[in-house]
């Protein structure tokens, strides 16, 4: 599992992934302990102020104005987390809370939230011991954090609500945290604000959909290339020369990926053997301005993410020289916007391959293809019905390509007034990189089967390597009509997987 270490100066990607993913252990660093102690200092120096000071002495968001005295203090920050978990909907999946709280934990051992070290030590306790709290579709509108999301972990910390143990039973989070001798914290002056006022939810989304687009990306142009190779197209439009005069990086990595695919290969460059062709579609010739476009999208979107990860979200913050600042840095808008300019990038992609596709399938624009790469026409449907499975997935991806951060809705009284709806943008992500998953998965086994029906032209090596993992893995070539749903689904895990890049890479090298 291997063991991540968290200081005072954030993380990074890998590490959120090692601690979603691959339930990675933590350990606090000398460095944070020592910073986590010296702010709490600070913090019980102006509680004992006769002076309100929010969040350690007073009510919050709308309610700020009270000044709440010591007696009380202790219930204040129980009743915070209380009342802020208030999800609804469906459980989020365990990958995204454990990010979520990883995250938070990060912010926590930056010395400036106030929080004591042995409250930071059983946040990490309970990620070691694989609890995971139960939290919720919907509760945050991305600003003042992702406030019910982490007031549901916030929950468990304190021995209360429900989490799922390392077995995945739900039971009472008292009970799993006696399990593995995690005593629960009771939370003192600022605490409870400190542990739900942070982007971390949206952060962690954005991360994991970093990683899984990375991937998809690199899946997408080796597509591209065995469709344009199934089409008996053309590969001089990904010479490097004609995309260095438009010099976007992402698009001459997605061209260079296409070349490699098809060194060698005997399909391309057919234009003038039966129905002279001066160019081919769109959908074929600017695979990689498409792809790369969505490329330079992720690099924007990756430069936002690694500042967040740097960063320390919450509000009030404790500052070096002992003052406690109230401040605007829990606003979700950065994270927010490139959350929502993925999922654009996300289905421009889907909606490109899916032309593709309906290009293999179709008689009068696939040169010499038998229609819907059927087996016997007219019998046989062939294809037919995965490229409607495919466009209803396209379709789907248009609709979650709507910005969620071009809304706002005001809360707490009008405290609050404009928010991010960045838990709502990356939530919607998840859902787009499910579905271009799959799109990919529909081109793949289209174009796999229309190479192979391609009889006495030898396909490039990376493609042959291609179609002879993808039939181990349990996708079937062409033939009569049979259940399609096992084979897309093989598919689908054969691209989800990286099976797909790791494939072409012992042939081709490693895909940018």
């Amino acid at each position: 599992m291997g063991t991540v270490a968290l200081g005072t100066s954030g993380t990074t990607a890998a590490d959120v992934i090692a601690v979603a993913r691959g339930n990675a252990r933590i350990e606090l660093t000398a460095e944070a302990r020592t910073a986590l102690a010296a702010s709490r200092e600070i913090v019980d120096a102006l509680a004992a102020k006769p002076e309100p000071v929010y969040g350690v002495s007073t009510g919050f968001g709308a309610l700020a104005s009270r000044h709440i005295g010591p007696d009380l203090r202790a219930q204040l920050q129980r009743n915070i987390v209380r009342s802020h978990a208030a999800g609804m909907g469906p459980r989020v999946e365990r990958e995204v809370v454990r990010a979520l709280m990883f995250l938070r934990l990060k912010t926590v051992c930056s010395g400036h939230t106030g929080v004591r070290p042995e409250v930071a030590q059983t946040m990490a306790d309970v990620l070691n011991a694989g609890i995971t709290p139960v939290v919720h579709e919907y509760g945050s509108l991305g600003c003042s954090g992702d406030l019910a999301p982490l007031s549901h972990c916030a929950l468990t910390l304190m021995g209360e609500g429900d989490a799922e143990g390392p077995d995945g039973e739900l039971r009472p989070a008292g009970e799993l945290l006696a399990a593995h001798g995690i005593s629960p914290v009771e939370l003192r002056e600022k605490e409870g604000l400190a542990l739900l006022n942070g982007t971390d939810g949206m952060l962690g989304m954005l991360v994991m959909a970093l990683a899984d687009l990375d991937m998809l990306y690199k899946s997408a142009d080796v597509t591209a290339a065995l469709t344009l190779e199934a089409l008996l197209g053309t590969e001089k439009v990904l010479a490097p020369e004609l995309h260095a005069i438009r010099p976007h990086p992402g698009q001459a990595a997605s061209a260079a990926n296409m070349a490699a695919v098809l060194a060698g290969s005997g399909l391309t460059g057919h234009h003038q053997d039966d129905a002279p062709r001066v160019q081919d579609a769109y959908s074929v010739r600017c695979a990689p301005q498409v792809a790369g476009a969505g490329r330079d999208t992720i690099a924007h979107a990756r430069t936002v993410a690694e500042r967040e990860l740097a960063a320390a979200v919450d509000n009030p913050v404790v500052l070096p020289d002992g003052r406690v600042e109230s401040n605007g840095n829990f606003h979700g808008a950065p994270v927010a916007y490139v959350l929502d300019f993925l999922a654009i990038a996300a289905a421009d992609l889907g909606s490109i391959a899916e032309r593709r596709t309906d290009r293999l399938l179709d008689k009068n624009r696939s040169h010499g293809l038998p229609p819907f790469l059927a087996d016997d026409a007219g019998v046989d449907s062939g294809l037919m019905i995965a490229q409607y499975t495919q466009a209803a997935l396209v379709s789907e991806m248009k609709r979650l390509a709507v910005p969620a951060s071009a809304d706002s809705i005001p809360s707490s009284a009008m405290q609050e007034d404009h928010v991010s709806m960045g838990w709502s943008a990356a939530r919607k992500l998840r859902t787009a990189v499910d579905n271009l998953t799959r799109i990919v998965a529909v081109e793949l086994y289209a174009a796999t089967r229309a190479v192979e029906l391609r009889a006495g032209l030898t396909p490039a090596p990376a493609t042959r390597a291609v179609i002879d993992a993808v039939r181990k893995a349990g996708v079937e070539g062409p033939g009569p009509d049979r259940f399609l749903a096992p084979d897309l689904a093989a598919a689908e895990s054969f691209v989800r997987t990286g099976a797909l890049v790791a494939a072409v890479e012992p042939v081709t090298g490693p895909l940018s």
